[in-house]
């Protein structure tokens, strides 16, 4: 039987899930956690036992694991960042009509506090798939948006000089220059600029996972956002940068999870580089943006960084396991084709997305330093995705179906034995 691993990415988990072999660290909370039912793992057939009782099991509540009903559980936000606890804020959300951004303006909305958009005005705010409709709407008529583009400074001058902000959350800036103008203009004049960086900033590194003071890649394609958290701790600013892993959830215009899926939906091979063990870290959506919210109010995170996805991190050919059990169809059944990336020429075109190496972080920091958790593990938030994304697309035909890579790799024969 093919057992898809998953590695606990913090201390006190299991650190892997084999064949028939389970590493436990028995007399701490992780024994608990590394004994939850994951995918190939033995799990306990009573969650009543003693021994579970002991180690802290506690069974999620049946409708907890339904879908549609998720997100109304899971967006809560952390307790310790209302307004009836910290004053109300007004922030800034640069961006937030797209994926993580949306997620963020309803966190902070939900915890009380004043939500401003910056962006082009190109898109409207969207609801959260499964937000009723009443909440929507309350919500939408308490958000207000600044239209401007950030590309351009004398326009963030001209449309924010006046304005006044307690936060700033900089969710789409790339390069310094993207974020320079809003520093400038208020250094000095917030109490707190959250910066949306990326662990892409990190250097491949034989030890795993990421932690917070590991080395940064000089040549990563994510440099600016390292270049810009440096610049706003030198500008002074109370600043705090977040480093999500691969983001995936409803909404998601990435082509993470939907990549499986769409593979999965006709029956493809699925197409995975190398021995398809490569281990790689992904967080919710609606995690990331309780970790962005969680921040606001505190001093304790000022000049910090925190690295956000789930605890655990998961193989290639693991991925393309849960998928097919998020999408309803045994993961038996699937074709799992590993190949050599190194005699493939696909010229820019991209065949899989993820990077071909071991990638994902520690969240210890963030657990222990913030009012926020991990709600989603994997399986549940693959599903989340599935039925409240990914499944409303195909059926309104808006999948895509390129699979023009695949077809080159299967043709040449690339493909391993």
């Amino acid at each position: 039987m093919e057992v898809a691993f998953i590695v606990a990415a913090s201390p006190g988990e299991a650190r892997s899930v084999g064949r028939a072999q389970r590493r436990t660290p028995w007399g701490s909370r992780g024994a608990a956690a590394a004994l939850r039912p994951c995918e190939g793992a033995f799990a306990p057939r009573s969650p009543n036992s003693p021994l579970l009782q002991f180690l802290g099991w506690r069974e999620e509540h049946p409708q907890a694991r339904r879908p549609e009903s998720r997100h109304l559980l899971r967006m809560l936000g952390p307790m310790s960042a209302r307004a009836d606890v910290i004053g109300k804020k007004r922030c800034l959300v640069i961006g937030g009509t797209r994926f993580s951004g949306v997620y963020l303006v309803k966190a902070l909305g939900d915890l009380g506090h004043e939500v401003v958009l910056y962006n082009r005005g190109n898109r409207q705010v969207q609801p959260i798939p499964g937000e009723p409709d009443t909440e929507f709407a309350a919500r939408l008529a308490s958000t207000s948006t600044i239209v401007g583009d950030r590309t351009k400074p004398d326009e963030v001058q001209e449309k924010l000089a006046k304005e006044e902000f307690d936060a700033i959350y900089d969710m789409n800036g790339r390069e310094l220059a993207d974020t320079k103008p809003f520093a400038d203009m208020y250094a000095g004049r917030l109490e707190h600029y959250v910066y949306m960086s990326s662990a892409g900033v990190y250097k491949k590194s034989p030890v795993m996972p990421h932690v917070e003071g590991d080395e940064c890649d000089p040549k990563s394609r994510h440099k600016g956002k390292r270049d810009t958290e440096e610049y706003l701790d030198e500008k002074g600013l109370p600043w705090t940068a977040i480093r999500p892993t691969y983001i995936y959830g409803p909404l998601n215009y990435n082509p993470i999870e939907s990549w499986f899926f769409s593979r999965i939906a006709e029956d493809r091979p699925i197409c995975i580089p190398g021995d398809g063990a490569h281990l790689t870290g992904l967080g919710h959506v609606s995690d990331l943006a309780n970790a962005f919210a969680a921040v606001l109010g505190s001093k304790r995170v000022i000049g910090q960084v925190y690295n956000i996805q789930d605890r655990k991190a998961v193989t290639f050919d693991g991925m393309a396991r849960l998928c097919a059990r998020a999408a309803g169809k045994d993961p038996d059944s699937l074709r799992i084709v590993h190949y050599d990336p190194s005699k493939v020429d696909l010229g820019k075109a991209k065949a899989f997305p993820f990077r071909p190496q071991h990638f994902f972080t520690s969240v210890n920091k963030a657990l222990s330093e913030l009012d926020w958790k991990v709600e989603y593990d994997l399986i549940n938030g693959l599903r989340d995705s599935y039925e409240n994304d990914f499944r409303k697309r195909q059926q309104e035909g808006r999948v895509e179906r390129d699979f023009s890579t695949d077809d080159i790799i299967l043709s040449q024969s690339l493909v391993r034995a």
